[in-house]
């Protein structure tokens, strides 16, 4: 959400801030649309006043015996309430059109965020590893032997369709590995406090981290109003939402474990062999609620968690800060890792880390009261994958893939596989 007297003291800025995103210039609309709101919501307290002022007067009317200015007051009274009514009301549906346009435009960019169309534009930062040199075709991870026999889409399709799977075996022990790995990590090392949080919430929830109303098709609603949660974000980051926290609680680090669903309205014919791009999946998230002077710092604090993560399973990767025709709606600055995957020979994200500003508090109003005692601000928010389950399994498949049909298995994992290091081509453990 915007902040309407930051437009209203720099419109042109608010405009070239629109074009980097693709946008023609918003500015007059936004503050033509707000004049009206603004003039509507004087008339509303004019009309007000002077009825107030002909209320008290009918009580003079009546105490000195007139009754005909008390028959006139209290006539011109009950017009003025109706009028006052109908201001108010049309003040109001102004308003909603006003907060309705304002939360329809995307996130003003960090000026450090690149310019370019798409994907292709985004600028590398760094990257971690050499991919291994593998001496037999590379396969991608459903079509290893060790992976058949426990990665069943055929089945998963009978339950419920496309873009889903079913894990069995040493597979899903493996997938389940990767996330309690990263939780451990991220709590013992990195600091993050656990969280477990519903899968289900409420509409305004959704609203206060972005993905209503714009994104709607994005995601699955239920018949009784419930929205199934596209990331932890939505809950870890909504745990502030309508309070005023205390500058010193300030960071506010989270991760939580959660089943992740979305409905891959804009992805049709993209990744569909595979689990890379499920409806239904799994995800370490993390999220930070933090003083706006610390957000830029804690961005890069949260891309350096998710990296140790990918380095301790010795996979690969390159970080690389999106550009301006490819970063998300609610980011001000997003960093995506990339992680290595040799049965398609190219990296493939596995992580997306954004620092969003006060666009999602301001959705939420969510502030904090800051320790001088001066008047409450928004806070900061930033989310990020700590990581994506499903595709760190992927990685974690391809890259150990051996020329037997056997995979083995990265040694940080090995005490959460009971001492196992491999995957054997007929899909048991050793």
């Amino acid at each position: 959400m915007h902040d309407i007297r930051a437009i209203r003291e720099n419109p042109n800025a608010f405009d070239v801030a629109m074009k980097r995103r693709g946008l023609t210039p918003m500015s007059e609309s936004v503050l033509k649309l707000d004049e009206e709101r603004r003039s509507m919501i004087l008339a509303a307290e004019t009309a007000q006043a002077a009825q107030n002022k002909a209320a008290k007067d009918i009580g003079a009317a009546k105490a000195s015996g007139d009754t005909t200015a008390f028959e006139r007051l209290r006539e011109e009274v009950s017009a003025k309430k109706s009028e006052v009514t109908e201001l108010q009301n049309a003040a109001k549906a102004l308003d909603a059109q006003l907060t309705e346009l304002l939360a329809s435009l995307p996130n003003l960019l960090h000026s450090e965020v690149p310019d370019g169309a798409d994907e292709n534009d985004n600028a590398e930062l760094r990257t971690w590893g050499t991919p291994r040199e593998i001496t037999f075709e590379a396969r991608e991870h459903y079509e290893i032997d060790a992976v058949k026999t426990g990665m069943d889409f055929e089945t998963a399709a009978k339950l419920s369709g496309s873009r889903f799977v079913v894990l069995s075996g040493s597979v899903a022990r493996l997938h389940r590995a990767l996330a309690q790995f990263m939780l451990n990590t991220h709590i013992e090392e990195n600091g993050l406090t656990e969280t477990w949080t519903p899968v289900l919430v409420k509409e305004e929830m959704m609203y206060g981290t972005g993905q209503l109303p714009k994104f709607g098709e994005d995601s699955y609603q239920t018949t009784d109003g419930w929205w199934l949660v596209p990331t932890a974000e939505v809950t870890l980051t909504n745990i502030v939402n309508g309070l005023t926290v205390e500058q010193a609680s300030l960071p506010r680090r989270y991760v939580a474990h959660t089943q992740c669903f979305r409905s891959e309205a804009g992805s049709a014919g993209r990744d569909t062999s595979g689990m890379l791009r499920q409806h239904q999946f799994e995800k370490v998230e993390m999220v930070s609620i933090c003083h706006p002077e610390e957000s830029l710092a804690e961005h890069d604090r949260m891309t350096r968690c998710a990296e140790g993560i990918l380095e301790k399973l010795e996979l690969p990767y390159r970080t690389v800060v999106l550009c301006t025709g490819d970063i998300g709606f609610g980011a001000i600055k997003t960093h995506d890792i990339e992680v290595w995957l040799p049965g398609q020979g190219k990296y493939r994200e596995i992580s997306s880390i954004s620092v969003c500003g006060d666009f999602q508090a301001r959705r939420m109003q969510a502030r904090f009261k800051p320790a001088d005692g001066g008047k409450p601000q928004y806070v900061h928010t930033l989310n990020g994958s700590g990581l994506a389950v499903g595709r760190a399994l992927i990685a974690v498949l391809e890259n150990g893939q051996q020329a037997d049909g056997s995979v083995q298995i990265p040694s940080v994992l090995v005490p959460y596989m009971g001492g196992k290091t491999s995957l054997n081509a007929d899909g048991t453990l050793s």
